[in-house]
């Protein structure tokens, strides 16, 4: 990996005063064949690749015994030492923190410090408001990699972006933030100044589900409109707010509900446009003549009108539940082949397999998966133990080593989610988790139903154990438990009397 260098300026060599090494060259250090030497040390030119990991290695000097950067070639013990011990006579540190690194900038500057030296010369300068601009910098400097936040404020976008911040033109509120769209770069700054505090925690999903609204009313005429948005407020809209206030989860609950609002809508406009009627002049011939013909997603206007009858808008319409005709199921040998997989095998990195076993070992949702703390982990004499539901629940040996290896190697530490990232599937953005739909793309590349996938382990895990104690130790309602185990053809009679030491509490 090479570090960007700003535009305009010639890299400068670590070794002061003597020039780069050019020409075709052998690496010292990995003997590789180079193009040209990135530096020319006591054991020989040094190829960039070896230089980039050489001046981030940090760890105690086994010769001299200090902690600090160890850019020296291995000992006969196999650790890397020091500069002054390999006899590297050049300082890594730099010139304005002190940090020892590679240089950056000319002057002796880490990346750092010159990323601060640009931000203050870009945004606090020209600042409206000098003291929040200063904070914006911090927060922009805090990042485990500088390097990355030159590349990110290359984009013209960006630019922009920082630029109406600091002049004042855009607020930095969450309210500015939206007036410049929902873009990525948008949204990893808003990312950013709430792992910072700069600004307060809001849902995303409620915040785009509300902006959802409006733009899907706005077209629609009065008559259509307006009961469509009592639906959408008074039914959805306050009850996702609940759950946000509470901490729970509501991707799935505003997806659930924009599926629903957009059903509604369609049958609304075609009664208006065919039978000229409105939602509180529907008769029952008007919806079954709707639900005969079209897809099964038309079936979820039976939600809108369950809160018209509640709300005394129509009164006289009754539509059924739906039950789907199929239900997918892997066979248990392709529940197990997966496991297997996951857990032995190389098809993956280590954090999709870690997802996957909770998706194939405990029927857990991937949404559910996405958004697990590190802390929903832990561990008791020498059993690890996940939390899904109402009480933990030991994870079996093979599998708790995996998840164990996933725990203390989770990825994009070192990115904007920093070191101290609460989630056990940390996102690159700052402060958040990795998108469900992340999770659900990379299995599913891989090969695996995911639904028939989550079926399969319910039902296994209800034959087993009384649905009750699965529900609350998998976070699932009895309903569904009961139902799962009804399907696998399972009566309580089975369960009578027996232990589950597995998923008692603990």
């Amino acid at each position: 990996m090479t570090i960007e260098q700003p535009a305009g300026l010639t890299p400068r060599s670590t070794t002061r005063g003597r020039p780069r090494t050019t020409g075709a060259v052998t690496c010292a250090r990995c003997h590789r064949a180079a193009g040209k030497a990135r530096t020319q040390w006591p054991e020989g030119p040094i190829c960039g690749t070896c230089f980039y990991r050489a001046t981030r290695t940090r760890g105690t000097c086994p010769t001299c015994g200090e902690d600090r950067l160890l850019p020296g070639p291995p000992t006969d013990g196999g650790a890397p030492t020091c500069g002054p011990c390999a006899g590297i006579a050049q300082d890594f540190h730099c010139t304005r923190c002190g940090h020892e690194g590679e240089f950056y900038r000319r002057g002796g500057l880490c990346a750092r410090c010159a990323l601060r030296e640009d931000l203050t010369a870009e945004l606090v300068t020209p600042a409206a408001e000098p003291d929040l601009m200063r904070r914006l910098v911090d927060a922009l400097c805090a990042s485990e990699r500088p390097e990355s936040i030159f590349t990110w404020k290359r984009s013209t976008k960006v630019h922009a972006l920082l630029r109406s911040l600091a002049t004042g033109q855009t607020p930095m509120t969450h309210e500015g933030l939206d007036t410049q769209g929902h873009g990525h770069h948008v949204e990893h700054l808003r990312a950013l100044l709430v792992h910072h505090r700069l600004l307060p925690h809001r849902d995303p999903y409620l915040a785009r589900f509300e902006t959802w609204i409006r733009d899907k009313l706005a077209p629609l005429p009065r008559h259509v409109a307006q009961p469509v948005e009592q639906f959408a407020t008074w039914h959805h809209l306050n009850r996702i707010r609940d759950k946000a206030a509470a901490g729970a989860a509501t991707r799935g609950p505003v997806h659930a509900a924009k599926q629903q609002i957009t059903e509604t809508i369609k049958f609304l406009t075609w009664l208006d446009t065919t039978h000229q009627r409105t939602a509180a002049t529907c008769t029952q011939q008007d919806v079954d003549a709707y639900l005969a013909p079209g897809p099964t997603t038309r079936h979820l206007i039976r939600t809108f009108f369950v809160f018209a009858k509640k709300t005394r808008i129509n009164t006289r319409i009754e539509i059924g539940h739906r039950k789907a005709r199929t239900s997918p199921s892997l066979t248990q040998d392709q529940r197990l082949a997966w496991l297997a997989e996951l857990l032995t095998g190389t098809s993956e990195s280590l954090p999709y397999r870690a997802a996957g076993i909770l998706l194939l070992l405990y029927a857990q949702p991937l949404v559910r998966v996405a958004a697990l703390r590190a802390s929903d982990l832990s561990a008791r004499d020498n059993q690890l133990y996940v939390a899904l539901g109402k009480h933990a629940t030991p994870v079996p040996a093979p599998f708790a080593d995996l998840l164990r290896d996933h725990l203390n190697n989770r990825p994009n530490l070192n990115t904007a989610a920093g070191p101290d990232s609460p989630w056990l599937f940390p996102s690159t953005r700052a402060g958040g988790h990795l998108h469900p739909d992340t999770l659900m793309h990379r299995l599913r590349d891989l090969g695996v139903n995911l639904l028939g996938a989550r079926n399969r382990a319910l039902a296994d895990l209800v034959t087993e154990v009384p649905p009750p104690v699965v529900a609350d130790a998998l976070g699932y309602s009895h309903q569904v438990a009961f139902k799962h185990a009804q399907e696998a053809a399972e009566s309580w009679a089975r369960y009578a009397g027996r232990r589950a030491p597995s998923y008692e509490p603990q």
